[in-house]
């Protein structure tokens, strides 16, 4: 059978604008690039600013993952200038990130990713006790399991497909012949879904209460912004603690009894996902979610979640060897993308030095093809020793089960004899889903069983400060400063470099989950894990060429945020579009 070309743009349901073409012959994917069609400025519009008031506008690279590139900027800024932050701040910043990380975890799951392999429109069809019937043969405890409730959602579902507009599930491939779940287990899933836009307003709460707004709640360098007095309404009081303490057991709540079993029992049936989307063999994380690190993680002076974790990489496939993690292995690369650097393109800058220079040489929009040319997206090619790296949830698992944490181990030793798979097939499409599923428990866990407890121990102990402001004057500053930051959130480890001169930013580089993980070829043409995973064997499954299905379950399974690996809109402000798949 002939080549034939595919072109899938925008992939949808993700943050942001990410465009994959595809050869394909016989059914199966033969090549593959990924391709970011957005250009992020933030790095240069920092420059020249008051290095304290630069996570204000690091935070506004994504919406999505919101308060995370502030978190890293202020930890990169407090190790440039050797700020050691209290105690109550620092576990502040752990309840933000840890609520944060699950809000994204179940968002990703239900409303992005599980309609690859849930059939909405068969919900109609489903016959609501059998579903509470498929909801308890699952292990599933969740409330909502009820027949009132999904007979419910299942009259919802059937007005939709009366009313001949399909509404938010417009677009889906529901025709696709490998959509494989029972009408019954599609009716829980959907009944789920709804109930997790529910549960993701209260869950977010918690960044609004520290934060004083979500998106883009307030942080401090040095601290936090908020005060706390449990007897003032304007602090964080007696009443929004009781608030948090109810919130934080719901979040235990839904991750435990309905979003864990719902994860396990959907990839059950798509099983053969195990063996379909292995990407690249090497795994980078510093450690559980919400890790944070001030400067070098070998020489933090600030505890941090999961202290008993460290950070580790997974190099060439060994699973079961962690290797120490070293700063100063991280480079990024320009030869595939729209960039110069000053020392030519085949540059690999660490990123303490990085530059953000755009250089646009593709063709003018609309195009048809853009891998044709060396250059072919926004997004920089980050490596660590030259490898391509994975991150995110499934490094984070690998590296505490390799560690021995004891509800990580578990998790993944009970779901892997469950789906009878082996450790090494967790290098994929199924994989992936699976582990961000597992860290939403143990996050959960350690949020309802240690971070917040000790935060309340502490305000009854009367330790109520949240700011060091030692060195906050530029007065006691040194003339020049470098500081770099390490945090673990939804996509991976997100790292934030600045460079202080003269008491303003000399020079600022971000580098995020999504660059790493949405990386174009290299120098050496080793491909990003996007491509990998759609390409690296060549047996990747495209059974319809112009209804992606297989493309979109390996590519949701990374959860892209093109926003943080690439931001801003066109020079016009206007949107680019419309989109759609096409094939030749």
């Amino acid at each position: 059978m002939a080549t034939e070309r595919v072109v899938v743009d925008p992939i949808t349901r993700i943050e942001g604008h990410l465009r994959i073409e595809l050869e394909a012959d016989d059914k199966k994917i033969s090549k593959a690039w990924a391709e970011t069609t957005q250009f992020r400025g933030i790095e240069t519009v920092v420059k020249g600013h008051d290095p304290r008031d630069v996570w204000a506008f690091v935070g506004r690279i994504c919406g999505v993952c919101t308060g995370t590139h502030s978190i890293a900027s202020v930890a990169a800024v407090e190790d440039a200038f050797d700020i050691t932050l209290p105690d109550q701040a620092r576990r502040i910043r752990e309840l933000i990130l840890e609520s944060q990380e699950v809000h994204d975890h179940v968002v990703h799951f239900y409303h992005l990713h599980a309609l690859d392999f849930v059939n909405v429109v068969s919900a109609a069809q489903a016959d609501p006790q059998k579903a509470v019937d498929f909801a308890n043969s699952i292990g599933s405890t969740w409330s909502g399991n009820n027949v009132d409730r999904f007979a419910e959602v299942k009259k919802t579902v059937q007005s939709i497909l009366d009313s001949g507009q399909l509404s938010v599930f417009t677009g889906g491939y529901w025709e696709h012949p490998d959509y494989r779940l029972p009408p019954e287990a599609n009716l829980m899933a959907v009944s789920h879904y709804l109930d997790a836009l529910q549960f993701q307003r209260s869950i977010i709460r918690i960044n609004t209460v520290f934060g004083g707004k979500n998106p883009h709640p307030n942080f401090l360098v040095g601290g936090m912004a908020c005060s706390i007095d449990p007897d003032k309404s304007e602090t964080v009081n007696q009443v929004s603690l009781d608030q948090i303490k109810k919130w934080t057991k719901e979040i235990h709540d839904f991750v435990r009894n309905c979003y864990f079993p719902d994860a396990v029992a959907i990839m059950s049936v798509y099983k053969d996902y195990f063996d379909i989307g292995q990407s690249s063999p090497n795994f980078l994380a510093v450690g559980m979610a919400g890790a944070t690190y001030s400067g070098d993680p070998a020489e933090s002076r600030i505890p941090t979640i999961h202290p008993e974790i460290k950070p580790g990489v997974f190099l060439d496939g060994d699973l079961h060897t962690v290797h120490p993690f070293e700063p100063w292995k991280i480079t990024e690369g320009i030869s595939s993308a729209w960039y110069t650097y000053a020392d030519g393109d085949e540059a690999q800058l660490t990123p303490d030095v990085g530059e953000t220079t755009p250089q646009y040489t593709g063709p003018t929009p609309p195009y048809e093809w853009l891998a044709d040319d060396q250059k072919y997206t926004w997004s920089k090619a980050p490596r660590y020793d030259g490898r391509a790296m994975q991150m995110g949830p499934i490094a984070r698992v690998l590296l505490a089960y390799n560690q021995g944490e004891s509800t990580t181990v578990k998790l993944v030793d009970d779901a892997l004899k469950t789906l009878g798979i082996t450790l090494e097939q967790l290098n994929s499409t199924g994989g992936r889903t699976l582990a961000r599923a597992v860290e939403s428990v143990t996050t959960a866990d350690y949020m309802i069983e240690k971070t917040l407890p000790e935060f309340l121990d502490g305000i009854a102990h009367g330790d109520i400060d949240v700011f060091n402001g030692s060195k906050w004057e530029p007065s006691s500053w040194p003339k020049e400063t470098k500081g770099m930051a390490f945090v673990e959130v939804a996509r991976g480890m997100l790292s934030h470099f600045i460079h202080v001169k003269d008491s303003k930013v000399e020079n600022y580089q971000a580098v995020v989950p999504t660059t790493w993980l949405a990386s174009p070829r290299d120098k050496t043409g080793q491909l990003g894990p996007y491509e990998e995973a759609l390409a690296g064997n060549g047996q990747h499954p495209l059974v319809r060429n112009d209804e992606p299905l297989e493309v979109l379950r390996t590519i949701h399974s990374f959860d892209p945020c093109m926003a943080c690996a690439v931001h801003i809109m066109d020079p016009e402000g206007e949107e680019s579009g419309p989109f759609t798949v096409v094939t030749g």
